[in-house]
């Protein structure tokens, strides 16, 4: 299909990430390439067909149906409005970014590790989308449904906490701003095409001070980030 990527890797170093691969995964996947692919960061691989990011684009598709499916079925009596921020909830990209490296994915992901902001940044979560795309290719979405409930929902998902969780880090940093007469804005720095998406760049303003920066693909992750970032840089969030 799309994805054929050689090996750049050493015998030993295949027979390593496969492994690490199958422990993840919890099964042995057919189409390795796919996995290869999704969990090579453009920062390694800049050509879409080889980096995770057409595979993230489909595996957030997927995640999105299979948890509204979920919570559709979990909460029989409640209305749009409570199924909506449950899901916005689930799939917040610092959650995911967290479950994702729970899972070791920050072990086997493919990026340059010479660039610090990497490290501390949430491509691990995308990569994670990136591989329920792969698997949702390689296995069908019946088997992706069952995979993202028994790897990601079930273990790491605990409907009891999110339903009382406050993740939204702008209202947080807003709500401190209001409380200490602070000013606080978020500017769009930047605004690029890179791999054929929008790359935006946003900053979380404090008096017209830049606190911090956050990237991504669209406008509301990039400032939630940032305000993410803001909030932990003014000991705000814990």
């Amino acid at each position: 299909m799309f994805y054929r990527i050689k090996y750049i890797f050493s015998s030993r170093q295949k027979k390593d990430f496969l492994n690490q691969l199958c422990n993840v995964l919890g099964f042995a996947p057919d189409r390795i390439s796919l996995y290869v692919a999704a969990l090579s960061h453009r920062s390694v691989k800049e050509r879409a067909t080889d980096n995770n990011e057409r595979l993230e684009y489909l595996g957030d598709a997927i995640l999105g149906s299979v948890i509204a499916d979920f919570l559709f079925m979990k909460y029989p009596y409640k209305g749009e409005g409570f199924l909506t921020e449950m899901r916005s909830k689930m799939v917040n990209r610092q959650i995911l970014n967290d479950i994702a490296i729970k899972m070791g994915l920050k072990k086997i992901t493919s990026f340059n590790r010479s660039d610090g902001s990497l490290r501390s940044s949430q491509i691990f979560g995308n990569a994670l989308e990136a591989l329920i795309g792969a698997v949702y290719i390689d296995c069908g979405y019946i088997k992706t449904k069952q995979w993202v409930l028994k790897k990601m929902i079930l273990p790491h998902m605990f409907m009891e906490d999110l339903e009382t969780a406050e993740i939204n880090k702008k209202n947080k940093l807003y709500t401190w701003a209001n409380r200490n007469g602070r000013l606080l804005e978020f500017e769009t720095l930047e605004e690029k095409i890179e791999n054929g998406r929008r790359l935006f760049t946003v900053a979380a303003v404090v008096d017209g001070e830049i606190i911090a920066e956050g990237k991504a693909f669209n406008k509301k992750d990039a400032s939630q980030l940032a305000a993410q970032l803001a909030a932990e840089k003014l000991n705000i969030i814990s």
